[in-house]
């Protein structure tokens, strides 16, 4: 029992109750963690999406990598364990649908921005702010309509077989973006079903709306039933 005692004292001997200089270091990197990915997630990421579940998801998977990273960082993992973690995400799917591509990419971007933040400690705070200013003004770049229009498309099953012939090609877009309203870019003809005068057409359409449509990922009709 004395020996068990004497251990845990010298355990908390050797344990400072509290490091203010690696608080306030803990504090400081968290909070700026914080507000560069909150940026990215709620002025970036959020106004064309409109999923708050992956508001929710994103925000707290940089909190856990951060403390994660920072905290297991005086354990001699650092790179090792980034990467580990980087391997992890790069594999994920969710049971009920495969995360997005934009999605993908933004959790990818927060994990790498919070393991950053958690790892730089020896590196100046100059280039810290630098690289997260490159990270926001880049996302901001790509995000912005000003640079590149968002092209949308849809798969659509067209009735109308006798258009899909090449030389008809101009009445076909004509009529797809006079039955649909949308101003049809490009189209894409796939499986053709002569007993049933069908065919699957894939078009490309530029799309006004600043929110992004979950239905453009679909790439083929669900069966009955899903």
């Amino acid at each position: 029992m004395n020996s068990f005692l004497d251990l845990t004292e010298d355990l908390l001997s050797e344990t400072p109750l509290i490091d203010m200089t690696d608080l306030w270091q803990l504090l400081f990197r968290f909070v700026f963690n914080f507000i560069v990915v909150g940026i990215i997630i709620h002025f970036f990421y959020y106004p064309k999406s409109k999923r708050r579940d992956y508001y929710f998801t994103f925000t707290l998977i940089s909190i856990s990598v951060f403390f994660l990273i920072f905290l297991l960082g005086s354990v001699k993992l650092k790179i090792g364990f980034a990467l580990g973690i980087f391997a992890i995400f790069g594999i994920i799917r969710y049971r009920t649908e495969s995360v997005p591509i934009r999605e993908m990419t933004y959790l990818f971007t927060i994990t790498a921005l919070s393991v950053i933040n958690a790892l730089s400690i020896q590196v100046g705070l100059t280039e810290m702010l630098v690289t997260n200013a490159i990270f926001l003004l880049v996302t901001s770049l790509l995000e912005s309509e000003r640079w590149l229009k968002h092209t949308s498309s849809k798969l659509i099953l067209y009735d109308r077989i006798q258009l899909i012939t090449p030389d008809k090609r101009e009445e076909l877009i004509a009529d797809l973006s006079a039955r649909t309203g949308l101003h049809i870019q490009k189209i894409e003809i796939g499986h053709i079903d002569f007993l049933r005068d069908a065919a699957f057409i894939k078009v490309y359409y530029e799309s006004d709306s600043r929110e992004t449509n979950t239905v453009d990922h679909l790439t083929k009709f669900p069966k009955e039933g899903e």
